[in-house]
C-alpha cells in the first residue's frame, strides 16, 4: 500500500488524473457510514493489535485511508459537524446537552442540501443528541433506535423504534442493528435507479456492550465481547457492500467509512496499535485520539485504490465535498466551515486544502497542523509522535518552529474566534451533567472562562 503525504501526492496525480477524473455516467449514489466510538484502535488496517476487521479493511485496500481525520471527541457534536458543514461555535452543538440549539430555519442539514440535486435520502440508527426527528432535516426515510447499546426488546427502553415518525415493536429475538441493516438494504434496492444518499449511523461500538448473535454462547468476559461488537460492525459494512455489489451498483456508488468519536472507556487502555503502542487520549478528551478516527473512501474507478494519505481534513469537510461530488449547491447565506476536498480524493490534484483543523468540545478548542497543536489556553503541543505521544512545549522555547507554529496557528484561532460564538453553557467539558442538563439556551458573545483541564477534556462517558 502506498504511503503518500501531500507533497509526495504529485508524483501519482499524472498517473491517476487521466482514469480518476474521468466522468461518471450518472450521478453517483453516497453512503455515508459513522461508526460509534470506534478509535484506530479498534481498526486493523490502522495497525490495532487486538481487533480484525477484514471488510473495513477491504475498502481501505481498493480506496482510500486517512491518517489525519478529525471529527469532535464526543457524539452528538460530531454529527452536527458532518451534518451541517458548520463549526460547533457557529451553530450551538458543542456538546451532546446542546443540539436543542440546532435548528432548521438556521441550519441546512446535508439531506435538504442534496434534495435539489436530486438525491433521495435515508437515514438509519443514531439520531439521540440531535433535536427533532430526522424528517425534520430533510430525510425522505428514516429508522432511529431508542438509545446506544439498547438492542433487545428484553431491555428496558428497547422494546419499540421509530421508523419515519412511528412507534414500531422490536420483534422478540431481534437484533436491532440487523433490523437497521436491512432498513438499509431495502431503501437501497427501492431506489437503485435513481441517486441517493444514505447515512448509516450505526449503533456499533457504543456502550452497553452486549452479546452479539455471533458471539460464543456463555461468553462473559467484557472484551471478548467488545471484540465481538467490533467484528458484528465489520459484518454488516462488509454484507451492505455485498448487496451493492449484487444490485450492480457498487461501481457508481461513493463510500465513506469514518468513526465519530476516539474508543470510549474503559477500552482504549487495550486498544493498542503497531506492537502494543499506547495512543494519546480516547473519547471525551481534547487530546490526540479524542478526535482522531478512522476514516475510508471507496469508489472503484474514482477514488484511487490503495493509496493512504496524511492530508489533515475535519469531517465537517465532507458537507462541501459530497456536495461538489452530487453537483449540488452549498446553502446560501451561512459561513460554511467545511472545505471541499473532492479534487484530492479523485487524484486530481496534490494539494490539499488545509494545512490545519480545528476541534472543539465544550468550551476547549484547538487547532493542529502536522507537526504542533495549539489550545485555547496558549498551550503548545508537540505533535511529532503522535498518536502515541504530545508533549507540552515551554513558553520560552528556543526552538525556532515551535515559535513559528505557535504564531501561526494563534493567528489561526484569533481568525476564527470560537469564544466569540456559541459558549457551552453546561459544565464546560461539553458532556452532560445533570445539575446544568437543562440549561441548553447557550450563550454567545460571552467572555470564555479560562482552561482548568489543560489539552485534556472531561472523561465522562455521555449519556443518551
Amino acid at each position: 500500500m502506498k504511503n503518500l503525504t501531500p507533497i509526495a501526492l504529485a508524483a501519482a496525480f499524472i498517473v491517476t488524473l487521466g482514469t480518476a477524473a474521468a466522468a461518471p455516467a450518472a450521478k453517483p449514489n453516497l453512503i455515508f457510514i459513522l461508526a460509534d466510538d470506534l478509535g484506530i484502535g479498534c481498526v486493523s488496517s490502522y495497525g490495532a493489535d487486538h481487533f480484525q476487521t477484514p471488510n473495513v479493511d477491504s475498502l481501505a485496500q481498493s480506496g482510500l485511508r486517512f491518517t489525519h481525520c478529525y471529527s469532535s471527541p464526543l457524539c452528538g457534536p460530531t454529527r452536527a459537524l458532518l451534518m451541517t458543514g458548520r463549526y460547533a461555535y457557529h451553530t450551538g452543538m458543542t456538546g451532546n446537552a446542546t443540539g436543542a440549539l440546532l435548528k432548521p430555519a438556521r441550519e441546512i442539514m446535508m439531506p435538504r442540501m442534496l434534495k435539489p440535486a436530486g438525491y433521495v435520502t435515508a437515514q438509519v440508527g443514531k439520531w439521540s443528541q440531535l433535536p427533532l426527528e430526522p424528517g425534520d432535516w430533510g430525510f425522505d426515510e428514516y429508522l432511529r433506535f431508542q438509545g446506544s447499546g439498547k438492542y433487545w426488546n428484553t431491555q428496558n427502553g428497547a422494546k419499540t423504534y421509530t421508523l419515519n415518525g412511528k412507534e414500531v415493536p422490536l420483534r422478540a429475538g431481534e437484533y436491532l442493528p440487523d433490523r437497521m441493516q436491512k432498513f438499509a438494504v431495502d431503501f437501497i434496492e427501492r431506489h437503485r435507479d435513481q441517486p441517493f444518499y444514505l447515512y448509516y449511523s450505526m449503533s456499533h461500538v457504543h456502550a452497553k456492550i452486549l452479546p452479539t448473535p455471533d458471539s460464543a454462547p456463555g461468553t462473559q468476559d467484557p472484551f471478548k465481547l467488545y471484540q465481538d461488537n467490533v467484528a458484528y460492525m465489520d459484518k454488516l459494512v462488509g454484507k451492505l457492500v455485498a448487496e451493492l455489489d449484487r444490485l450492480k451498483l457498487r461501481d457508481n456508488t461513493l463510500i465513506i467509512f469514518a468513526g465519530d468519536n476516539g474508543t470510549a472507556v474503559p477500552w482504549y487502555p487495550r486498544c493498542t496499535i503497531n506492537g502494543g503502542k499506547d495512543l494519546s487520549g480516547h473519547k471525551a478528551t481534547m487530546l490526540e485520539c479524542g478526535a482522531l478516527v478512522p476514516c475510508i473512501a471507496n469508489w472503484p474507478g474514482r477514488v484511487p485504490a490503495g493509496q493512504v494519505t496524511e492530508g489533515l481534513i475535519n469531517i465537517c469537510d465532507f458537507y462541501p465535498t459530497l456536495a461538489a461530488v452530487a453537483g449540488a449547491k452549498l446553502p446560501a447565506g451561512v459561513t460554511m466551515d467545511g472545505r471541499d476536498f473532492a479534487p484530492q480524493l479523485f487524484g486530481q490534484s496534490p494539494l490539499w486544502p488545509r494545512d490545519w483543523i480545528f476541534v472543539e468540545l465544550g468550551r476547549h478548542w484547538y487547532d493542529r497542523n502536522q507537526d504542533w497543536k495549539l489550545n485555547e489556553a496558549g498551550n503548545l503541543f508537540d505533535m511529532h509522535h503522535a498518536p502515541y505521544a504530545e508533549p507540552l512545549v515551554p513558553a520560552n522555547t528556543p526552538n525556532a518552529a515551535a515559535q513559528a507554529a505557535r504564531q501561526h496557528l494563534q493567528t489561526v484561532l484569533t481568525e476564527l474566534n470560537p469564544a466569540g460564538g456559541y459558549l457551552d453553557p453546561g459544565n464546560g467539558a461539553g458532556t452532560f451533567d445533570r445539575k446544568t442538563k437543562a440549561n441548553k439556551k447557550g450563550k454567545k458573545n460571552a467572555a470564555a472562562p479560562a482552561s482548568a483541564m489543560g489539552n485534556a477534556g472531561n472523561q465522562n462517558e455521555e449519556e443518551e
